[in-house]
């Protein structure tokens, strides 16, 4: 006695499985892949952008900060003489530098007519962690010269917890004036000019990372081509050129 099968046939199979449910994935997938590669590239040209305004800046004279108008554009080269506010001195702790870890160091300056918080330079981190950093201030006014640049941090904070004494994980303006009870602009100072404090002020350039970006936009792009051409193999010419 032949038995018999229960299988559908081949033919009734594909015709059960949406046609349509591929191309959806096909074109989901190769529109994100294209977004990202859009999305890097956008964050190239930002650098260059950022890179452009550095170099005009730098070509320019130092002004001094409080002739500065507020509208001024990032990068600016400007002169400042003021005093430290030492006791409001922070260290921002997991600060690279060549590999190294270490400390970027800010403290707020007041100067005639406001305040302006300087970054004054980067601090080796000591071996044992459990060594408090120590970058000393002079108490006489200071001239200095550096690049304004907008104040923030690029590092994620995700609790309180970020702050231990005067080491911080992040800069954040809005705990910083909650704690110096005073204001302070959106505006940080790279500070440029050489002191005998041991701190290394080799600041990165705004185009830091674009080579990284036009490579990872090429991979995204490689991505969406390769979703193109599996499709086309896969939910088209086999669909119709496969044997029966």
């Amino acid at each position: 006695m032949l038995a018999l099968s229960v299988a559908p046939p081949r033919a009734a199979r594909a015709r059960r499985r949406p046609a349509w449910l591929p191309a959806v994935a096909a074109l989901f997938f190769a529109g994100l892949t294209f977004w990202l590669g859009q999305w890097q590239l956008g964050r190239a040209e930002e650098k260059r952008t950022k890179q452009a305004a550095f170099d005009v800046a730098a070509a320019l004279p130092a002004v001094e900060l409080a002739a500065l108008p507020t509208s001024a554009a990032p990068f600016s080269r400007v002169r400042v003489t003021g005093q430290f506010a030492a006791a409001y001195q922070i260290y921002l702790d997991n600060r690279l530098l060549q590999g190294r870890a270490g400390y970027h160091v800010i403290v707020p300056l007041a100067y005639p007519g406001g305040v302006v918080l300087v970054n004054r330079g980067w601090l080796a981190a000591a071996s044992d962690r459990a060594v408090r950093p120590d970058a000393p201030l002079t108490s006489a006014p200071v001239t200095l010269e550096g690049l304004l640049v907008p104040a923030q941090s690029r590092y994620l904070e995700l609790s309180e917890r970020g702050v231990a004494g005067p080491v911080w994980q992040n800069l954040s303006l809005a705990r910083f004036r909650q704690w110096y009870h005073g204001e302070l602009p959106d505006w940080m100072l790279l500070q440029t000019s050489p002191a005998a404090d041991g701190l290394v002020r080799d600041w990165p350039r705004p185009d830091t990372g674009v080579e990284r970006h036009l490579g990872y936009a090429v991979q995204w792009f490689a991505l969406t081509a390769a979703i193109f051409v599996l499709y086309a193999y896969y939910g088209l010419w086999r669909r119709f050129h496969a044997p029966r």
